[in-house]
């Protein structure tokens, strides 16, 4: 079986790319590739970038699981009925270990999470599930977030108005999930249900990231 190491060094081959450029590529500091190659750090928080950037399968990448190259990639020009679909695991974490995120240089240290899930997403940048509590974003009409759902977070696709958010103020020490609304320049956190306030979210507000995925769990 392959090493994290040799299978980052097969993945950069492949894409034909120097540390450099891969790191130029992934958006990560040249000493991270060349220290992940060595097996000097297991810092799994940019592996989905890595896979992204040499055209690898993430999951491949992270756990040697599956071809290197998913049969989806070998040869876009065959077209097939039904394309195998490519899986990405991505960490569980709490909503304090969330809105700790914009404090942190490196947020996924290892061992960091006992628990992953799978998703379809492949991911802009480090991505995290986080699992619903209370009913601030459940709506008696429209989309609708009910409690213990997972819900996917991108720490790095772009925050527009109207879009759902999880988000970290000042004077709390966890994260808050909400839909992102522009009004007038100024920005706030709005809940799905009525019954709830909407927030500023002024300087003291930090996106941590946007939600792309829910998985409601039965």
């Amino acid at each position: 079986m392959s090493t994290l190491a040799e299978r980052i060094k097969s993945a950069r081959s492949h894409a034909k790319l120097t540390q450099k450029a891969l790191a130029q590529k992934a958006g990560v500091e040249q000493p991270v590739i060349s220290q992940l190659e060595t097996g000097k750090n297991l810092q799994s928080a940019h592996l989905p970038k890595i896979a992204h950037a040499c055209g690898v399968s993430a999951i491949w990448l992270s756990e040697n699981i599956g071809p290197m190259i998913s049969a989806a990639k070998v040869d876009s020009n065959v077209g097939e009925a039904r394309q195998p679909v490519e899986s990405f695991r991505y960490p569980v974490i709490s909503w304090v270990a969330a809105g700790a995120w914009a404090e942190a240089v490196e947020p996924f240290p290892p061992g960091y999470s006992d628990r992953y899930e799978l998703s379809d997403y492949d991911s802009k940048g480090p991505a995290f599930w986080l699992e619903v509590k209370g009913d601030s974003m459940t709506s008696p009409v429209g989309t609708s977030i009910t409690e213990g759902t997972l819900i996917l977070v991108d720490t790095e696709a772009d925050a527009q108005s109207g879009k759902l958010v999880v988000a970290k103020l000042a004077d709390s020490d966890q994260a808050t999930f909400k839909k992102l609304v522009d009004d007038g320049g100024r920005r706030f956190l709005k809940p799905l249900n009525p019954a709830y306030p909407i927030e500023m979210c002024a300087e003291n507000c930090r996106i941590v990231g946007v939600v792309v995925r829910a998985l409601q769990k039965l």
